[in-house]
């Protein structure tokens, strides 16, 4: 299973330097989880920069794998990451809501870098 964060969906949706990396993961829809929290920041990122329009196709494109809605075992274990790991709220419900998956999490946020599980690449 693969998880792959707000910044390596950006990333891919605006065709980066780094898009073809989360490319691997993204189109292996079958194992690939979705937290909320991500289909929010996606679409809130595309809505500012491009617009309603666009905001709703990406989220419809990210609705091809499997949406994890944030309960409350995922709260409580994003709790307990975003103390161990000094991850900011955001952060800790996308790496719980992988640790609960059993998905490796891929991703170009430094905050993540050194984790287990978690498959980084640098944004330079």
């Amino acid at each position: 299973m693969n998880v792959v964060d707000s910044s390596g969906w950006l990333e891919y949706f605006s065709d980066g330097p780094k898009a073809g990396y989360f490319k691997t993961a993204i189109k292996d829809e079958q194992h690939l989880v979705i937290p909320t929290i991500c289909l929010f920041e996606v679409f809130k990122v595309t809505l500012a920069r491009l617009g309603e329009d666009q905001a709703l196709h990406v989220a419809g494109l990210m609705s091809f794998g499997q949406i994890v809605d944030l309960d409350r075992e995922i709260a409580i274990v994003a709790g307990q990451i975003s103390i161990k790991y000094q991850l900011p709220l955001a952060d800790s419900i996308i790496y719980a809501t992988a640790r609960a998956n059993d998905a490796t999490l891929w991703t170009e946020d430094e905050h993540f870098k050194g984790l287990p599980d978690v498959k980084f690449v640098s944004k330079k």
